[in-house]
Formats: structure tokens, C-alpha cells, sequence
């Protein structure tokens, strides 16, 4: 596990003992958390199925589906089943609600948004989306369906507000096969990229921020950069080492008489580290085996826009000693002013891996990946309450910090809660 990872595991690890006492008024806390929500569905009845899906889901059942969380509420599984997998109901003004209050509660001005994209391994061909892919869960190509998740990173806390399905073109392509899977006849192909803009421009005004970043997948497209630039957003954007880039401190080439004189020619970002000697010492936060440290270093430079030559940009190069004999490196391209401080770089950095606590955080508390559902309109439904679920515990935890009743993923009583750590 990446060292800076497996620090923060420790941390959260010792922050989940809680008290019995702690659980008082859960149930209450819940129904109330769900009210905002299912205010946008029509029928009574999809409001009690919402609340006793997010009840399940913040649980303790070992399997997080929908005949688990029916067995749970010692219901026969088909009317939960026709809710999430089935039933007409939309899920966009839930998000727009789980932005709108996550900027309110964890919202700062140099707020970060974060863009992830997240596999979940999956058999066969009929789930929606499932294709051959690269799936950075498994670290390789595999059978999966792909989310691209938009995560809010601030001081007091960090959480995901959305998600998108990526369809690849083999999907969108075959328009029976779309049908089966109930995809909307008006849902064509979309990068990962453009899904990503789609959210931002969606919930930015929402959430107060700064900044925009992401892994190296989102940082690699030029255009995604360009895009950002047009929407006067500030990015710090992971690059892959080969990317091509101008250093424009350097000294150009000696002129050799005749012609047009020569340019500095574009090399691999990792060349110019190999060169870079004044590098800055920076601690990121604190852990349970001393400060997580990085060292750091910046560069004017221009990188190649298409078949074209792009802006100025910032390449901000990080190194972190993981070992005797290990360095790790990582490559970022920003249009932040060069002046911009490296700490301030640092802080943005840090805040692009938060996104990967909070889809573990997803996942093995409130079963983000554990559903068995084949159609866009289940994907969509789970995907949603997951969210909320999350968004749940992530406030317990906040009020469990201030001195308050703290749920840490499981519940009380017959609901399966868990009564201490």
C-alpha cells in the first residue's frame, strides 16, 4: 500500500472505537437525513423504500444488495427490487440536494474538486456498461463498469457529490443492446473527460473551491486542460512522466548562423526532473509513524496542445522517499501563476488522493460497489443512495467529532447496527 495511503488507514482506523452511548439517536438522526431527499419522489410508498434502502445500506449486513436489505427489514425483495431496478423515479434532484448541502456544511473558498474514475469488476455482458477496460481497482483490463466519481476535498472534511457511467463505444453502438439495458435512446458516446465537465459544470456553483484536480487519466487530455481553462478554473492535473513539455527558463539552443533560430526543444517531463536541484521540502499533515513529507519543484513550460503548441503552464514535479532505496514521483501540469506557492501545490495534491478514502469509505460502508443490478436506471439508483449513504455517516462522523452521537457504518437494534467497536 502507498505509503501516504496507508498512514491515513491508520488514522481512520483509530478514530472508529465508539462508545455504545454514542449510538443513542441514530434511527431518528436517519429518518430525519432522508426527508430532503425523498421530498422529490411522488408516492409514499418510494418514500419508505428510500429510507429502508439507505437504512440498509448503512448497516452491518455483510452483503449490501437488495434481497439482503430486504431480508433485513423481513420484506419479500420484489417491491425493493421494482424501486431501485425498475420504477421510474429520477435521481438528479437527490444529487443536486447532496451538493447543495455538502457545500453548505463542509463548503471552504480554496475548496478542491476532485475527479476520479472508479471500476467495479463485473461478469457477463448484460449489466449496463460492463466492457473489457482498463479497471484501477484490479490495476489492469478487465470485465467492469466504470464510474467517474466528482469528490469536494476541504479542510473540515471530504465527500463524493456525483457519478457518471461510462459507456464504451461498443455499447453505444448497438442500440438493441442499449434498449435491453433501458439506456435512453438520447445517451450517446461520452469521454470520461466530458462526463467530468458535465459535473462540474453542473454542481461548481454549489461547491466553493479553488481548485480542480484529478489522476493522471484526467490530466494526460490537453483538451480536458483547454476546457478548463475556458471555464476560468484552476487546475492541478497528474500528468504521465513521458508527456512532452518546453521548458521555458531554459537557455535555447546556440544560434548556428543561418535560419530561424532554434527553439528549446520538448523532452519528457521526467527529464527534467533528473535535472532539477532545487527542490523544496514540504510537510503535508501529520501521521502515526512522523509528518508525511514530499519534496517539490517548479518550472514554467508549454506542452503540446493536439498537434499545437499550448499555453504556458506549470509543471510541478513531487517526489516522497518511501524507503531507503525507493522515491516515488509524481508529475503535475497546473495553469496556476507560477508564483503560486509549492505548499499551495502540496495542499491540492494531498487533497486528489482524499477522493480514494472517500470511495473506500463508499464501498466498504455504505455498498457503493456491492449491487446486483443490470439496467441504467438500477446503476443510477444504487449509485445515488450509496451517495447519500455515505453522506450519512460522513456527518456521524463530524458529529461524533464534536462531542455528539457518532455512527461509524453500522446501526442499532433490529436494524443490525453494531453497539460498540
Amino acid at each position: 500500500m502507498d505509503r501516504r495511503f496507508a498512514v491515513r488507514y491508520e488514522e481512520l482506523m483509530a478514530e472508529a472505537e465508539v462508545k455504545p452511548e454514542a449510538l443513542e439517536g441514530v434511527l431518528e438522526r436517519l429518518r430525519e437525513f432522508v426527508q430532503p431527499f425523498a421530498a422529490s419522489l411522488e408516492h409514499p410508498a418510494q418514500r419508505d423504500h428510500l429510507e429502508e434502502y439507505v437504512t440498509g445500506l448503512v448497516s452491518n449486513v455483510k452483503r449490501k444488495n437488495i434481497e439482503s436489505i430486504a431480508y433485513l427489514h423481513e420484506q419479500d425483495r420484489q417491491p425493493l427490487q421494482k424501486f431501485i431496478g425498475q420504477k421510474l423515479w429520477e435521481w438528479q434532484p437527490m444529487i443536486g440536494e447532496l451538493a447543495r448541502q455538502i457545500g453548505a456544511a463542509l463548503g471552504e473558498a480554496d475548496g478542491v474538486l476532485v475527479i476520479d474514475p472508479s471500476g467495479v469488476l463485473k461478469q457477463g455482458k448484460g449489466s449496463v456498461g460492463v466492457a473489457r477496460q482498463w479497471c484501477g481497482r484490479a490495476g489492469k483490463v478487465d470485465n467492469c463498469q466504470v464510474g467517474v466519481y466528482l469528490g469536494y476535498v476541504t479542510r473540515k472534511e471530504h465527500a463524493l457529490v456525483d457519478t457518471r457511467l461510462y459507456l464504451p463505444k461498443e455499447w453505444t453502438k448497438d442500440r438493441s443492446r442499449c434498449k435491453r439495458a433501458g439506456i435512453p435512446k438520447e445517451i450517446g458516446f461520452r469521454t470520461r473527460h466530458e462526463l467530468a465537465l458535465e459535473m462540474l459544470r453542473e454542481h461548481r456553483s454549489a461547491l466553493p473551491h479553488a481548485w480542480i484536480t484529478g489522476d493522471d487519466e484526467m490530466g494526460r487530455n490537453s483538451g480536458f486542460r483547454e476546457e478548463l481553462r475556458k471555464m476560468n478554473e484552476c487546475y492541478l492535473l497528474a500528468v504521465p512522466s513521458n508527456t512532452l513539455i518546453r521548458d521555458l527558463d531554459a537557455a535555447p539552443p546556440p544560434y548556428q548562423g543561418s535560419g530561424k533560430p532554434r527553439k528549446v526543444p520538448f523532452q519528457r517531463a521526467d527529464s527534467r526532473m533528473k535535472t532539477a536541484k532545487q527542490w523544496t521540502r514540504i510537510e503535508i499533515r501529520p501521521g502515526e509513524r512522523g509528518p508525511l513529507i514530499v519534496e517539490a519543484v517548479k518550472v514554467r513550460v508549454q506542452a503540446k496542445l493536439g498537434r499545437r503548441n499550448g499555453p504556458e503552464e506549470t509543471l510541478v514535479i513531487f517526489r516522497e522517499r518511501q524507503g531507503r532505496k525507493t522515491v516515488k514521483h509524481d508529475y503535475c501540469l497546473s495553469a496556476a501563476p507560477f508564483a503560486t506557492p509549492l505548499r499551495e501545490f502540496a495542499r491540492v495534491l494531498n487533497a486528489e488522493h482524499r477522493i480514494e478514502e472517500c470511495l473506500r469509505r463508499a464501498k466498504s460502508e455504505a455498498g457503493l460497489a456491492q449491487y446486483q443490478v443490470r439496467t441504467w436506471e438500477g446503476w443510477h439508483h444504487h449509485q445515488t443512495l450509496a451517495l447519500l449513504a455515505t453522506w450519512f455517516l460522513t456527518k456521524e462522523k463530524q458529529r461524533g467529532e464534536k462531542g455528539g452521537a457518532l455512527l461509524v457504518g453500522p446501526g442499532v437494534a433490529n436494524h443490525g447496527w453494531a453497539t460498540a467497536a
